[in-house]
């Protein structure tokens, strides 16, 4: 008798959490990790078993507890980043996720198309080198390599995912035009790749339904574009002048911010499409920010 299907997630933040209520809502039972004790309560009253875990330590009293969950899960996904030390997951439950055995059937690993680095523009596949050209995806590219090695010393169902700049409910432009926090910074020839929360719900959970161990998948939507255009039509989708537009030499930026500008590609997503059969449901930043529009995303309450 197959298992009940059980996932145990690293990281209950915006897309973890949206994949395990996702998935509760068609019978799953789900756990996972959470930065405070109060999100964990508020979780324990939607019925996910939530353990804080802030990346250096539990809380006291939760590591039998959740060791116990995470012997029983099925699935089991990583969404947290890594630090200067390390994936968190890694450092602190290797050991732990090594020896799992069945009924683990699936281990999903986010990880972000900033591992490929800039490449001008050009367009890059799950095949292309990986060349980060900054501290962040050094970081990724030493967390997928961790990871690897797991599946190869001890047989874990890998499958990594690069995302590329994530956007949905609550988190996306139309509330930072709304906000008056969006920015038109306009670097020539800059392009982003996205992609909307929902779509990489379907990447992940088409994953589940069709395991394929070590594979790797681009999540993206069809379209990179510069992402000044972005801002410009969340403006026109809210009936509000855009921003002005700065140009990228002239833009004050935090560090973060201006590795973001450094890197410069279009990202192949023909894999999922092809291998996971995904037909996104927004293949472009227009029809995601339009649906997000359409429900009262960026309104004034």
């Amino acid at each position: 008798m197959t298992p009940a299907n059980r996932l145990f997630c690293f990281g209950l933040g915006f897309t973890g959490l949206a994949l395990a209520r996702s998935l509760q809502r068609r019978g799953w039972h789900v756990a996972g990790t959470c930065r405070s004790a109060e999100t964990a309560a508020r979780l324990g009253d939607e019925g996910i078993a939530a353990f804080v875990f802030d990346g250096v330590a539990g809380a006291a009293g939760t590591d039998s507890a959740l060791a116990e969950s995470l012997d029983a899960a099925t699935h089991l996904l990583a969404t947290a980043p890594p630090g200067t030390s390390g994936d968190p997951v890694l450092i602190h439950y290797r050991d732990e996720i090594a020896a799992l055995a069945p009924p683990l059937r699936w281990v999903g690993y986010l990880s972000t198309t900033g591992v490929y680095g800039d490449r001008d523009g050009a367009l890059v596949d799950e095949t292309a080198a990986l060349r980060p050209t900054s501290p962040r995806g050094e970081r990724r590219v030493a967390a997928e390599r961790a990871w690897r090695d797991l599946q190869r010393d001890h047989g874990l169902p890998l499958h990594i995912f690069r995302l590329a700049g994530i956007f949905g409910p609550g988190r996306n432009a139309l509330v930072a035009v709304r906000a008056g926090t969006a920015r038109r910074i306009v670097k020539p020839g800059q392009l982003f790749s996205r992609i909307h929360l929902a779509d990489i719900l379907l990447g992940l959970e088409a994953s589940m339904a069709q395991p394929d161990p070590g594979a790797v998948y681009n999540l993206c939507d069809d379209e990179a574009a510069p992402p000044q255009d972005v801002i410009a039509y969340a403006s026109q989708l809210l009936g509000l002048p855009p921003p002005p537009e700065i140009p990228f030499d002239e833009a004050q930026l935090s560090p973060m911010a201006r590795s973001f500008y450094s890197e410069n590609k279009r990202v192949d997503n023909r894999r999922m499409k092809d291998d996971l059969g995904i037909v996104l449901r927004y293949p472009n930043y227009r029809a995601g920010l339009q649906a997000l529009f359409d429900a009262g995303e960026g309104t004034v309450s």
